[in-house]
């Protein structure tokens, strides 16, 4: 449908219908309306735009109008970057649009001023394109209805202000963030001279209106303040043009007036939103003036000291404010803090100390009405505001604190940590080179705030919350939260404030839960300098917070989990628990399928005490396994959706606790023990496989794939790999793998992992290693050929497929996933193709999983192939695995779409396989590997007759410098062996650092390169068929029957001399060839 420019009013009439009919309730009149209107648009009418904003700004009913506003906010927006329509046009749209907002409604204005900020930002902002909009804004405001009634009613002040808001909007960023000390842009330097100069005496007018005016008139001027406050933030967020610095004092004294009206005695009304945005608005323009203009605002800070200590003396009344008054306080604070910071900071501070701790800071950290309600109504939400998990560092630089308590806590401890200037005798002389750091002397945490807070004492028995010594006493405990920077260098301190001012808490006839679970965060937050002598008063009053019940009117879900956060920050900071068996006792106890929540937390702490407690937990792990898994089976649901956070807390700790157990397996020499052991083992290989069980088999059991919901679930796929693992690697005979159905577990697991698209570093390791215990348990077990049937699938695919073809797809998938997967995978194509039994199903299988690798491989390497890098390494060994198997095949895959693709791999195979590649190959599988693909590819291409090229050249090299270094790497071996047998001791600790190895390798965190290489070199170690390859055989036949064409190719002479040490038998044939 296109506009009729014949007739204009009749397209007029036209989009205003279809405008019209975009506000139906039928969706298909909507939907015509909409597609009516993208054809219009479509068609190229460059007069588009501007005939719906005419619409928009025109006189026709509200709606129409909005959907006009809403059409073209939209249309702007897909077509800004393209432009709008011709140039002569656009400029026609923008000038119409600009006298349009100075005339709307506020319902259209809050629409149409989107598009102008997307016009202003590109034209004026950016491209400094747009030299007529200041001369006309400045026009404009002078010219407006509250300015100057009656020159121009039509033109409304409160518009033209929210005009140059959009205008400066851009200005509050750098506009050039890379250039080092950015000029004022020229474009703000003039709305500087021309507007905002001018409309300071416009602003104290307002202010004088507001502050004077008791009716509801002073609305209208609440508002046009709050636009300007806005704009002089954006105008001087990042920078400072020189017109700012004129107005600034002015400015700020009708700012300080502002501020001291606020009166917090009743709590504020709906009336009073807009002055308190004024006010939010004024604290943030003191903390940028001080943190980013100080120089210019130095004249001013001794007032903005003045202004905000007395506002923020009115925090007793916090408990009765809202969230926006909350925020005043906060920025009060935080205006104060960073002013502490600067260079004048102590000087203008430092009287307020005492007043400000008294009257502001104390009163804010109190306990008040909110913090019972929170409590008392979501238990997450006081957590979230009163026991933070991490507090921010403190600092007066300190951002986004946002909450009232939060930046009290951070000025308290900025308090704290300042110093006064040390006092310099006049006859003394400062040192060349000495500054003046305020080093010296006590701080004022020393001489003020301890001693303040040691005013208070601690509550006697049976006070409850409504006390005010509880009140006040709360208040101290989350000051002595926030003094954790303080505390960290007085361990002395910090002791007998544990000692004397917490814990004796924990020991009340009534345990007060606020005071209880802030002194538990207290603990926690102080985790890194509490001494080892108080640690079994330390845990003893912990583990009594931990099996605290709940009243008969109050949960005290808030203590138990402090407590628990508590203990795990003590552990993770080296803070040993005394008796590591009674605090996994009180974990356990506690652990229950009835509060979710709590048991997530305690799951988390569970894993924790595991992997710290070592030796002194792991008689007690099968039967704590076992409590877990019977949680866990009571909370998984029998439809297979994801499983809740508490289910995955649970298996994440079982994972912690088999490898606990993996890496606690005693010698082989120690018979007792390691039977003892591997009852335990196998204790905790039943209770896993249940539990696996449940979660896998009984789903498909009941439903029958009747469900519509995805089977299996695809829910802690890397912990529940982690388990099976366990599980497999356990098994001793056949009789367990019926018991413990291992077959149907295995056949599960591939189903889920084998169309995995949810790759994440850290959440796939347990799969890869599940991968090669699978296909160890299919060698040693699998005598029927169960990994080569085809099964049915139970997941969305539907397809049958072997085990191994699905854990195929997964590796396959799993090459371009991320870097370190692609180690991963390409160690597992190792084991897949040369440790998997493929005698026991077609042999095409194994054809079929070398074309799919050696595509997905080369596919992946083509991408990387521009420069040499370590990742090649894995791709051209992972192909040269797949070539050795079915050299024809492989070679079609590299040559499909490609006739150089053979080369270039071939190249790039001679590359990592030379002494100078860096990782370079490092165990001796890899190496016969690359000895073994190398004398093969030098036969094809001598069969290709490319005997004179380059790429065989380097083979050749590569060829016999990695046979020396084989027989370098066979010989250490040889050594280190020697030394192991004669020295018991040395043996013992080489074990502990394998151990130490293979417990690196199994936990779920992300693995360096050279472990990449080392389990790469273990899986290619399991690939037989190459300890059956006599590689020394094989070069010196290649020698032989080439040894003309080998001849010549230009041999460095130093390695020519280390070919005929390394292999005397090469000496005749070194001998017999030409001299270059």
């Amino acid at each position: 449908m296109e506009v009729d420019a014949a007739h204009p009013a009749a397209a007029g009439d036209e989009l205003r219908r279809l405008l019209a009919a975009t506000l139906s309730a039928d969706k298909a009149s909507v939907d015509a309306a909409t597609a009516g209107l993208d054809g219009i648009s479509a068609a190229g009418d460059p007069r588009f735009p501007i005939a719906v904003l005419a619409v928009a700004a025109g006189d026709g009913d509200q709606g129409t109008r909005i959907a006009a506003a809403t059409y073209l906010k939209n249309f702007a927006r897909r077509n800004m970057e393209g432009g709008l329509s011709s140039s002569a046009l656009y400029v026609e749209f923008r000038d119409q649009l600009a006298q349009a907002l100075l005339r709307v409604e506020p319902a259209i204005l809050r629409v149409l001023i989107e598009i102008f900020c997307q016009v202003a930002e590109k034209d004026f902002a950016k491209e400094n394109s747009w030299p007529q909009l200041v001369p006309l804004l400045k026009l404009v405001i002078q010219s407006s209805d509250a300015i100057s009634p009656g020159h121009h009613p039509e033109w409304k002040t409160i518009n033209a202000l929210t005009v140059l808001q959009s205008t400066v909007r851009p200005f509050q960023y750098f506009l050039n963030p890379k250039v080092v000390n950015e000029p004022v842009p020229e474009q703000l330097e003039q709305i500087a001279a021309e507007i905002l100069v001018p409309l300071q005496v416009t602003f104290h007018h307002f202010a004088d209106k507001v502050l004077s005016s008791h009716d509801g008139n002073k609305l209208e001027y609440e508002q046009l303040l709050l636009i300007t406050c806005k704009c002089m933030y954006f105008t001087v967020r990042s920078y400072m043009p020189s017109g700012v610095k004129q107005i600034l004092p002015s400015f700020c004294k009708d700012m300080f007036r502002l501020l001291d009206s606020l009166d917090f005695n009743s709590p504020p009304e709906d009336a009073d939103t807009t002055r308190l945005k004024i006010a939010k608005r004024c604290l943030i323009i003191f903390c940028t003036l001080v943190t980013r203009h100080r120089k210019h605002a130095d004249k001013e800070m001794p007032h903005i000291v003045n202004c905000v200590t007395k506002l923020s003396k009115q925090s007793i009344h916090l408990s009765k404010l809202n969230s926006l008054s909350d925020r005043i306080f906060s920025l009060s604070f935080d205006v104060i803090s960073r002013v502490l910071e600067t260079g004048p900071g102590w000087r203008l501070v430092s009287p307020h100390f005492s007043s400000l701790l008294d009257s502001a800071i104390l009163p804010a950290l109190a306990l008040n009405e909110k913090d019972i309600a929170d409590w008392e109504e979501d238990t997450d939400e006081y957590m979230r505001k009163n026991l933070p998990s991490e507090l921010d560092d403190i600092s007066g630089w300190a951002e986004d604190l946002f909450t009232a308590r939060k930046s009290a806590i951070n000025l308290l401890g900025v308090i704290a940590l300042s110093k006064g200037p040390p006092v310099v005798s006049a006859a003394s002389k400062r040192k060349k080179g000495e500054k003046n750091k305020g080093k010296g002397g006590s701080s004022i945490g020393d001489l003020l705030v301890i001693p303040l807070l040691s005013k208070f004492p601690v509550p006697s028995h049976g006070e409850d919350a409504s006390s005010k010594a509880v009140q006040n006493y709360f208040g101290v405990l989350m000051a002595y939260g926030g003094l954790q920077d303080f505390l960290t260098e007085k361990k002395d301190l910090t002791a007998t404030l544990i000692r004397n001012r917490i814990l004796p808490l924990y020991y009340l006839d009534q345990c007060n839960p606020y005071l209880i679970s802030t002194a538990n965060w207290i603990i926690g937050q102080l985790a890194p300098c509490l001494p080892e002598a108080m640690s079994t008063d330390i845990y003893n009053s912990l583990m009594k917070a931990l099996s605290m019940e709940d009243a008969e009117d109050l949960t005290c879900y808030p203590v138990r989990a402090s407590a628990s956060g508590a203990i795990a920050e003590l552990i993770e900071n080296g803070y040993s628990s005394p008796d590591w068996v009674a605090l996994l006792q009180v974990v356990v106890k506690r652990l229950s399928a009835e509060d979710e929540n709590e048991s997530a937390l305690l799951f988390q702490l569970l894993g924790t005490v595991v992997e710290a407690g070592e030796d002194k937990v792991l008689p007690h792990i099968p039967g704590t396994v076992s409590n877990i898994a019977n949680i866990i089976m009571n909370l998984l649901s029998p439809v297979p959706d994801p499983w809740p956070q508490v289910v995955e807390q649970g298996l994440a700790a079982l994972v912690a606790m088999v490898q606990a157990w993996d890496s606690s397996a005693p010698d082989e020499n120690k018979e007792h023990e390691k039977r003892e052991w591997q009852l335990g083992q196998t204790a905790i290989a039943q209770t896993l496989s249940i539990v696996l069980q449940k979660a896998w088999l009984l789903p498909v059991e009941q439903m029958e794939l009747t469900l519509d919901s995805e089977l299996p679930p695809a829910s802690c796929v890397n912990e529940a790999s982690f388990l099976l693992e366990f599980i497999m690697r356990s098994i001793t005979s056949v009789e367990e793998i019926t018991h413990l159905k291992v077959f149907e577990l295995v056949a599960i697991w591939a189903d889920t992992i084998a169309y995995w698209d949810s790759w994440e570093e850290m959440e796939d390791q347990g799969v890869f290693n599940a991968i090669k215990e699978a296909i160890s348990f299919h060698q040693r077990f699998d005598s029927s050929g169960f990994f080569m049937k085809m099964l049915p699938s139970q997941s969305a695919n539907g397809a049958q497929s072997s085990i191994i073809g699905r854990v195929s797809s997964f590796v396959t998938r799993a090459i371009a996933a991320y870097p370190s997967a692609t180690w991963r995978a390409c160690s597992c194509i190792h084991t897949l193709l040369h440790a998997a039994d493929f005698s026991l199903g077609a042999e095409d299988g194994r054809m079929t999983l070398v074309v799919t690798f050696g595509e997905a491989a080369f596919s992946y390497f083509k991408g990387l192939s521009d420069s040499p890098a370590g990742i090649w390494k894995p791709l051209v060994l992972a192909i040269s695995s797949c070539y050795i198997c079915y050299p024809d095949a492989i070679e079609q895959v590299l040559c499909k779409d490609d006739g150089n693709g053979y080369t270039v791999w071939a190249s790039a195979l001679a590359q990592i396989s030379s002494s100078s590649f860096t990782p370079a190959l490092s165990s001796e599988s890899e190496i016969k590997l690359a000895v073994l693909t190398l004398a093969t590819v030098i036969e094809r291409l001598l069969a290709l007759s490319m005997g004179g090229t380059k790429v065989l050249k380097d083979c050749y090299i590569s060829l016999m410098e990695s046979c020396i270094h084989l027989k370098d790497v066979q010989e250490d071996g040889d050594d280190d062996d020697e030394v192991e047998d004669d020295d018991d001791d040395d043996d013992e600790e080489e074990d502990t650092d394998d151990d130490d190895e293979d417990s690196e390798d199994d936990d779920v965190r992300e693995e360096t390169e050279e472990e990449f290489l080392a389990r790469y070199a273990a899986a290619a170690a399991a690939a037989s068929y190459l300890d059956e390859v006599d590689i020394k055989q094989v070069v010196l036949s290649l020698m032989q029957k080439h040894i003309t064409l080998l001849h010549a190719q230009s041999l460095p002479d130093d390695l020519i001399e280390r070919i005929a040490e390394t292999f005397p038998e090469s000496e005749q044939m070194l001998r017999a060839r030409p001299q270059t």
